[in-house]
């Protein structure tokens, strides 16, 4: 394990690097890594990096253009980003996308309520606007399992249209969390006490029924009812493995993040077995953080006994997936000192001696595509354990070592990355006073 950048190795990434343009990055060669891949896995070293969100989304635009991509599928709650869904493919109400995006209530409200997202959002909405009637439009869709009460109501909204009967079952099956309220964390640390079990049955039931209805509700219609028919069992099954991951957050972390990426897995599958009734070999982009996207296996994750989606997409779909990880070295990044704290513009210091993101800085390229197919050189120094940096919604400067760093082999946990030196903060479309104030810039290292 080295522990120090050294000059041969910033060497071979500056030889290995696709230098990016700002204004009009070329992006033909990690188009060549992607191929005809179903799957395109584009990460994030932040959860409010600009830089992250604008580029993720010109990608994706591209695949959607040159590839086919029919879906979005992104670190989201499913029920917020359904009402973004409907918006994108003319079916809802929605004025604008800032208003699709207003069911993003829950902390953090930055990761999707943000200028980036909203752009996309109005992009995508042009683009299956300008489609003939008769094409599939392309969806977005969230992959997350935060929304039980959300997805509770979703199932209960739909059953009382279509069959009132059901909903009353559903309704008296759900109402074992009435006692919790909205704290779904109380109810995960009682279910740890064995006061609330009988929960779990209930879920398990609710989404039993559902499926053995789906050959009556889910044909009524046509393909609008299919739809709401799939969004139904959807929020169902998130509702049963939401209530899994609170009871198991008191027992282990390791436990819940599985749980937790496990669903994100199955929720992917499920949707692209839907799409794929209608057009055929579905292909998806999705939008998640490094530390879900990048495989596990190739990181300390693995030592801890944690899995994510990218090892387990990898494994099953091999080279039909592409994995895609960002890093950046310094600038300023929307996140929270607490968990729901309000959104802070913070620095990000620079990166720590010995990482992957330090000898990148160390090559002088601004931004850049690291591709190492076909490069034996590069792929063989990536192969060996450097620091990377992961900063989620919560960014702690002063622990940055213990709080976001962990070793990783970058070519065994991506196929290719992009790395952006000097970032900025992404920014939310609600500014508070303390993220319009930002951090007092530090003048160690270096002066800003």
């Amino acid at each position: 394990m080295r522990i120090t950048t050294d000059a041969t190795f910033t060497e071979v990434l500056r030889a290995a690097a696709h230098p990016l343009d700002e204004l009009v990055p070329n992006y033909d060669p990690l188009f060549d890594v992607i191929g005809d891949a179903r799957f395109v896995l584009l990460g994030e070293a932040s959860h409010g990096t600009h830089e992250f969100y604008r580029e993720r989304a010109r990608i994706t635009k591209r695949l959607i253009e040159e590839r086919g991509v029919l879906a979005v599928a992104a670190e989201a709650d499913w029920p917020d980003a359904s009402r973004v869904n409907r918006y994108v493919r003319g079916l809802s109400d929605d004025v604008d996308a800032t208003a699709a995006l207003a069911d993003f209530k829950r902390f953090p409200q930055w990761m999707w309520r943000n200028a980036d997202v909203v752009e996309f959002v109005e992009w995508l909405r042009r683009h299956n606007d300008a489609l003939p009637s008769d094409a599939p439009k392309v969806g977005f869709y969230g992959l997350d399992l935060y929304s039980l009460r959300a997805s509770m109501e979703t199932v209960l909204r739909y059953l009382e249209k279509v069959d009132p009967p059901a909903a009353a079952r559903a309704r008296a099956r759900y109402a074992c969390f009435d006692q919790f309220g909205d704290d779904t964390r109380a109810y995960g640390f009682l279910t740890s006490t064995g006061l609330a079990e009988r929960c779990r049955g209930e879920v398990v039931a609710q989404l039993t029924e559902l499926l053995r209805a789906a050959a009556d509700l889910g044909q009524r219609d046509g393909r609008t009812a299919e739809d709401q028919f799939f969004d139904a069992v959807q929020n169902a099954r998130l509702v049963k493995n939401a209530e899994e991951y609170y009871r198991t957050m008191f027992v282990g972390d390791v436990s819940s993040w599985n749980l937790r990426d496990r669903h994100m897995v199955e929720t992917l599958e499920e949707l692209v077995e839907h799409l794929d009734r209608r057009s055929g070999r579905a292909k998806v982009a999705v939008w998640a953080h490094n530390s879900h996207l990048g495989d596990a296996r190739a990181t300390e994750m693995a030592h801890r006994g944690e899995l994510n989606v990218g090892q387990l997409v990898r494994s099953k779909y091999g080279r039909d997936s592409v994995l895609i990880g960002f890093t950046t070295h310094h600038g300023t990044v929307t996140a929270a000192s607490d968990w729901e704290g309000p959104a802070e513009r913070k620095r990000v210091r620079p990166a720590l001696l010995g990482s992957y993101e330090q000898t990148c800085h160390a090559t002088t390229l601004p931004r850049f595509l690291l591709t190492w197919r076909g490069d034996a050189r590069a792929k063989r120094e990536l192969l060996d354990a450097r620091l990377e940096r992961a900063i989620g919604v919560i960014y702690r400067p002063d622990t940055e070592r213990g709080s976001h760093y962990f070793h990783a082999r970058l070519a065994d946990q991506f196929d290719a990355v992009l790395h952006f030196d000097e970032t900025r903060a992404v920014e939310p479309l609600e500014r508070n006073a303390e993220w319009a104030a930002g951090e007092v810039p530090e003048t160690f290292p270096f002066a800003v």
